[in-house]
């Protein structure tokens, strides 16, 4: 058995809700794929996946200690050719981490120095694995094996790890539980109001006492008559009795606010980010920057360490790859003036840098007279008299 195969019966979501729930014929299955059409699974993902996205990708090295910039290799700007860029490449392997803790890919070219320069992402359900303990001995992609030295061809990311098992865990089927009960709600709701759903009740005859058989043929006629959307014709000696909440009852809006909720922990986006949770006040424009920021180092930035690492292996020993976390720290124009101007004042910039940072070019000599002009001419430290 493979252990692809074998760790998604351990961790899928028929096995987490158990046999009794998967017997039940109205029971709503939950796959990587149909997860995605959940309105707060799609949302953790998108969010997730357009933030990290968008990072401008640096590549560095260390020269006597200082940290200089390099250019980019090929495959970190243009991965899957020259149709897919780093953008799109970034956020299509992020989707997949994030709801099935791995992304596949092969590698199609390589540098002179024999690393990757160029991979062709590939579908997760192409994919099969096998492995004894930790170790993958093989990968199937689309029925092509790969094995032993040809290993390397096979571009591996994951994350959500334990011990043991060299794939990465899905956040979907540890959800599955949350994920199911809201989809099952959602179910609920559309059979409802188109009038296929059975909900619990109670078919009295008010007129005579009957047996099991009566009962039998009665409950067969109700129940095929609104299964199908059609009309239950009967006599006046029934009477329909209501045991369970309809679609708009408190409860089921309840449990549907508390499905966005639980899936937007599993997936590690905070419900307010997503539209999910109802806000409780006002927003400044400080929470906001505060919010990015704890959202960043909280949330998404183990994230970001993660695919730096994975990213460094397409580079040099020498050479390491980092993802500018500052885009993500959008500020209001007086807050991003102020941290502009106390980082000049304390010489981490200059200001030609600042100005870069607001996308404006280097101050001119004509853009110096006229501010000396202006604001008179700047001060001189004094120096000390030479003895």
């Amino acid at each position: 058995m493979s252990l692809w195969r074998r760790a998604a019966s351990i961790t899928s979501p028929q096995d987490l809700i158990g046999e009794r729930r998967a017997a039940r014929t109205n029971t709503t299955a939950v796959t990587n794929d149909s997860a995605m059409r959940h309105s707060a699974v799609w949302a953790c993902l998108r969010l997730r996946a357009d933030l990290l996205s968008t990072m401008p990708v640096d590549v560095y090295r260390r020269v006597q200690g200082v940290q200089v910039e390099v250019p980019k290799p090929p495959v970190l700007v243009n991965p899957g050719g020259e149709r897919v860029d780093i953008q799109e490449w970034l956020y299509s392997s992020q989707v997949d981490l994030d709801r099935a803790g791995n992304c596949f890919g092969l590698v199609t070219e390589r540098t002179a120095l024999g690393l990757p320069a160029r991979i062709d992402l590939v579908a997760l359900s192409d994919v099969v694995v096998r492995a004894k303990g930790s170790t993958i001995t093989e990968i199937r992609i689309a029925g092509t094996p790969y094995t032993g030295d040809r290993l390397a061809d096979v571009w591996h990311e994951k994350q959500f790890t334990v011990a043991g098992l060299p794939l990465g865990l899905s956040p979907v089927a540890y959800a599955a539980l949350s994920l199911q009960e809201s989809a099952s709600a959602q179910r609920f709701a559309v059979d409802w109001f188109g009038g296929s759903a059975i909900p619990m009740a109670e078919l009295v005859n008010t007129a005579k006492t009957i047996n099991k058989t009566e009962a039998q043929i009665a409950k067969d006629h109700y129940r095929a008559a609104v299964t199908s959307g059609d009309l239950f014709v009967h006599g006046k000696d029934w009477e329909y009795k209501p045991i369970q909440t309809v679609a708009n009852d408190t409860q089921f809006l309840e449990s549907r606010q508390f499905g966005l909720t639980d899936i937007s922990r599993f997936f590690g986006c905070p419900a307010d980010l997503i539209d999910a949770a109802v806000s409780t006040g006002s927003i400044t424009y400080a929470t906001i920057t505060q919010r990015n920021l704890q959202f960043l180092i909280m949330n998404l930035g183990p994230a970001v360490t993660r695919r730096e690492t994975a990213l460094g292996r397409l580079v040099p020993g020498t050479r390491y790859v980092k993802l500018n976390r500052s885009a993500l720290l959008a500020m209001d124009p007086q807050a991003r003036a102020e941290t502009i101007k106390t980082r000049l004042d304390s010489r981490q910039l200059t200001p030609s840098e600042g100005r870069a940072l607001d996308d404006r070019p280097p101050l001119t000599d004509a853009d110096l007279a006229e501010f000396a002009a202006v604001y008179g001419a700047p001060r001189t430290q004094p120096t000390e008299a030479k003895s």
